[in-house]
């Protein structure tokens, strides 16, 4: 229990959250199935996809070039005769 003064009066507040863990999932945004990582890119590679796409896309377009060369990766080529 702890005790707050404001003009004068006494007032009393209880802030004890009992039995709630911090990781129940039943508070917050859920989950978005990313993992935050760093990369550094020159600040021209930054500037050029900035004109491209805006500054506040940057993180998007990041992304859908990394899906993009994985699927491209990923697919077998066909063979050559």
């Amino acid at each position: 229990m702890s005790y707050i003064q404001i003009n004068g009066g006494v007032n009393v507040f209880d802030l004890e959250i009992a039995g709630m863990a911090d990781s129940d999932g039943m508070m917050g945004r859920p989950p978005l199935g990313m993992k935050p990582t760093t990369i550094r890119l020159s600040t021209d590679t930054i500037r050029r996809i900035e004109a491209l796409v805006g500054s506040r896309r940057l993180a998007p377009f990041i992304r859908e070039a990394v899906e993009n060369e994985l699927r491209r990766r990923e697919t077998p080529e066909p063979a050559k005769e």
